[in-house]
């Protein structure tokens, strides 16, 4: 458990103060810093706060349950992911409809991640994770509307084509989360709803 948590306060803790940190001339880390040594230590901070928040997830298995799920939890996960996934796409690609609709599309896809898997699982492991993404994820959204980070501006072109890439990339990563990809991953295989 102990690697678990360390792991969450490392990846959390990077992505918490790239949240806070001053952005004014002269006070922003990154531009001290520069932008290359800046995102390579973020990036190597958070990568290694991932390892350890998979290790300790995998290790803290079995762990107990803080609350038994509802018996429909899992149709609620099942209706939440396709959306997820599809912002979660959308996120990386140009602008269009979905993106400006969702202004940071990633984030909201967080939020439905964490709360669909809320209703599919109660094991303590998980109610640790769920919480941190979900809880970082609300903050975040907070501290880039102060910014005045509105996501997309009102008038920016809006393109067809990264809805179209959106909606079919989502729709083929959730299938192979469904499919293969969640078991590979995370090593507990998705069960459809009454089966």
């Amino acid at each position: 458990m102990a690697i678990f948590i360390l792991g969450l306060v490392i990846f959390f803790g990077a992505h918490v103060f790239s949240a806070v940190r001053s952005r004014e001339p002269g006070k922003d880390l990154k531009q001290k810093m520069g932008y290359g040594p800046y995102m390579g230590a973020y990036t190597f901070v958070s990568i290694v706060g991932f390892f350890m928040i998979c290790y300790g997830f995998n290790a803290t298995r079995g762990m107990g349950l803080v609350y038994a799920p509802p018996s429909w939890g899992r149709h609620i996960n099942f209706a939440l992911m396709p959306p997820a996934f599809i912002l979660l796409v959308a996120s990386q690609l140009p602008t269009g409809r979905i993106k400006k609709w969702a202004k940071h599309p990633m984030l909201v896809a967080v939020k439905l991640w964490a709360l669909g898997h809320f209703f599919a699982t109660g094991q303590l492991n998980a109610f640790l994770l769920f919480t941190a993404f979900l809880t970082y994820a609300i903050f975040d959204r907070i501290m880039v509307k102060r910014r005045g980070d509105n996501g997309p501006a009102p008038d920016a072109p809006v393109k067809l084509w990264p809805d179209a890439a959106a909606v079919l990339g989502g729709i083929v990563l959730y299938g192979a989360f469904v499919w293969r990809l969640h078991y590979m991953l995370i090593g507990v295989p998705v069960t459809l709803p009454g089966a």
